[in-house]
């Protein structure tokens, strides 16, 4: 299904379409709602705090809403390499509301993206999965809000093989500045020794 094209019967038909920045109140609700229906860690905002931070993020990231029936039931937003949020009206989950905006997200970054998904939901994952992503690493989940352990999942695009070897040579060039910081602090050590034993 296209960026525009819609799906179904007459009757709950979907729409893609570009959110609203106005609409954060809505999507903030819906990703409540979706959240409390699945198996994911409670979220540490309320509505207000996060409504808030979803008009900020919507003014700078890609947000496209799922409309059916005059409502919103689901929506997406990302950047040029991550997906951050996917999320489905429960009442509407299970009809192809979410492949339809993962397939949205793959046209608009076709190179790949990465996502992050919480270990637990077991449901995202398969899903994931299904839909040809790959992941990577698991964490204990210190650097998210939840502090719930997570997973790094990938969409490896067009491409594959250039798509994980770009990620390789990532890793690599945090793990060479690691051995600079490294190799810094041995020499520090070594210098503080050093003055110790000539006080001595």
């Amino acid at each position: 299904m296209g960026p525009t094209e819609s799906s179904g019967e007459d009757e709950g038909v979907v729409r893609l379409r570009p959110a609203l920045v106005t609409e954060a109140d809505r999507l903030a609700l819906l990703q409540l709602r979706a959240r409390a229906a699945t198996t994911m860690p409670p979220g540490v905002h309320d509505l207000i705090s996060l409504s808030a931070r979803l008009a900020e993020q919507m003014a700078q990231d890609e947000t496209w809403v799922a409309e059916a029936d005059g409502a919103v039931v689901g929506y997406v937003r990302f950047t040029e390499e991550w997906l951050d949020d996917i999320y489905v009206d429960p009442a509407w989950s299970r009809i192809g509301i979410g492949a339809a905006l993962l397939d949205l997200v793959k046209s608009r970054i076709p190179g790949g993206f990465g996502l992050w998904v919480f270990e637990e939901n077991a449901g995202a994952r398969a899903f994931y999965a299904r839909h040809g992503l790959l992941e990577l690493e698991t964490t204990d989940g210190s650097a998210n809000e939840e502090r719930c352990p997570d997973v790094r999942t990938v969409w490896p695009g067009s491409d594959p093989r250039r798509h994980l070897a770009c990620l390789l040579d990532d890793v690599e060039a945090q793990l060479g500045e690691l051995r600079l910081r490294r190799d810094a602090l041995v020499t520090a050590l070594v210098r503080l020794d050093a003055s110790v034993d000539t006080r001595d």
